[in-house]
């Protein structure tokens, strides 16, 4: 069935609807922003809006903890949730800066592509890069979001999560890639002990045939795990006998990026 002409226009309308409604979300953190607090009836004004349309941005804004509200005087501020979320920018910002050398280094000591990942919700993303010179291949990492249960970095960030969180990725169903990956939550659990343990983590042609990583954990100053650094390329290059020496040169990058980033161990 294909839609008549009205339906498309409706679509239209509701499309543009919802973009004007994120519009006017964003102006109401700005104008919180900038005032420090204001009742609904000043920032409808601010807006240009009715009242109602901003009691109604404003309830949407508070569920999602981005606004608070003083109940005795009605106010509204800028909630813990935009905190949440400028640490998390502000995390990956100063990581991208202070990991800039120490990957080049570790590329160039290892010959190989040195990455550095983040979570970014159930995936692990690459936010660093640099090229050794046996790395031929001019794959790009950079940005790129892969599984947690299927690498090297994201079994690292993964081992360091706790309580629900963790269960809920460990449990999750496992999207098999190769004939390699791990696909049930017994062993992957396993591995994540391990990778606890031993403060690193290996994958080989889990994610992709004929590629292996290694990679450790990189922590902040407070000693939490805000990342992973590590080194991968070719499995005929970087055999599995060969891990453990470059899990050695991964390890003790992390240590010195978590140095950087205020971590005092």
């Amino acid at each position: 069935m294909t839609n008549t002409t009205e339906d498309r226009a409706e679509e239209k309308r509701g499309a543009s609807g919802a973009v004007q409604s994120v519009d006017r979300a964003v102006s109401v953190l700005e104008i919180l922003a900038k005032l420090g607090e204001a009742g609904v009836t000043e920032i409808a004004e601010e807006l240009g809006v009715h009242k109602s349309t901003a009691f109604r941005l404003l309830g949407v804004l508070e569920n999602r903890g981005l606004v608070g509200q003083e109940r005795e005087r009605g106010k509204y501020y800028l909630g813990a949730g935009v905190l949440r979320l400028a640490g998390a920018a502000a995390i990956r910002l100063d990581i991208s800066q202070e990991g800039a050398p120490v990957c080049r280094a570790l590329a160039d000591e290892t010959g190989e592509t040195a990455n550095i990942a983040v979570l970014d919700g159930d995936a692990a993303v690459n936010i660093m890069q640099a090229r050794g010179a046996a790395a031929v291949t001019a794959f790009n990492w950079l940005g790129r979001r892969t599984a947690l249960h299927a690498t090297a970095s994201g079994k690292v960030l993964l081992a360091h999560l706790t309580g629900e969180r963790r269960e809920r990725l460990v449990t999750r169903k496992l999207p098999r890639f190769t004939e390699h990956t791990i696909t049930t939550s017994a062993e992957l659990r396993q591995q994540l002990e391990t990778a606890a343990e031993r403060g690193f983590a290996y994958s080989c042609e889990e994610l992709e045939i004929g590629l292996n990583a290694v990679a450790a954990p990189v922590r902040g100053h407070d000693g939490v795990v805000i990342g992973a650094i590590g080194v991968s390329g070719p499995a005929y290059r970087m055999a599995q006998s060969r891990l453990p020496d470059l899990a050695e040169y991964a390890v003790k990058t992390a240590e010195e990026l978590s140095r950087r980033m205020g971590f005092p161990g």
